[in-house]
């Protein structure tokens, strides 16, 4: 109920006011289990999508927005659960084994699932290398990979900004990578490698970034 509240009243009135320029909504399947695989320009990322897409889409956001107390709390939790977000403890060991398991859920449910395959937001604004967890999500749900490219998001909401701005933003969504069925009896972890890649190339040449060729890591202080 509060995804159709958010998703009906305010993600309308969130695009009439930032006017994102949209392209290639087509390419997102109506229904059924789907990966939208983005790069990662700022915390923005995860509110400009959820509006954009034409369905409920579940992006994993840090544990720390949804244990807030007060109406703020309220509010802000409230938030992240209308637009389709579930928690993820960054610091707990498994997290990275029960994010994806998290993520097979929503994709046995016929859900589609966001993920961000550089692991966190790029600082220089380079495109990094994926790592392997989405083309792990693919090949184990065999379900297709929607790349998509963001621009100029790092922008609507710096570090330190404590409002959006009203700045321009394009998300274009790319052409569906297929994995159902390609990789029979090729070993693992090589598919996982080639379809990473595969897929880091489809959003490469959506949002027009200069890659880095190396693994982006998380900053200790966040």
């Amino acid at each position: 109920m509060l995804y159709e509240v958010v998703h009906s009243v305010v993600a309308p009135l969130a695009r009439a006011i930032w006017r994102p320029d949209v392209r290639g909504k087509h390419h997102i399947p109506a229904t059924g289990p789907v990966i939208l695989a983005s790069n990662h320009l700022s915390f923005a990322d995860s509110l400009v999508i959820p509006i954009v897409t034409p369905r409920k889409v579940a992006i994993l956001a840090k544990a720390e927005y949804f244990t807030g107390t007060g109406i703020k709390g309220a509010l802000v939790r409230g938030w992240f659960e209308g637009i389709g977000m579930l928690p993820v403890d960054r610091d707990d060991p498994q997290a990275a084994i029960s994010s994806l398991d998290t993520a097979l859920e929503v994709l046995g449910r016929g859900d589609a699932f966001g993920i961000y395959p550089e692991g966190t937001r790029s600082r220089d604004g380079r495109l990094y290398r994926g790592r392997t967890g989405v083309a792990h999500l693919a090949l184990t749900a065999g379900v297709p990979v929607v790349p998509v490219g963001l621009r100029g998001t790092q922008h609507l909401q710096p570090v330190g900004a404590r409002l959006p701005r009203i700045v321009p933003v394009t998300v274009e969504f790319g052409e569906p990578i297929q994995v159902a069925g390609r990789y029979d009896g090729v070993p693992l972890g090589r598919a996982r490698r080639e379809v990473t890649d595969e897929i880091m190339t489809a959003i490469q040449k959506l949002s027009g970034q200069e890659e880095a060729g190396v693994y982006n890591e998380r900053p200790v202080d966040t």
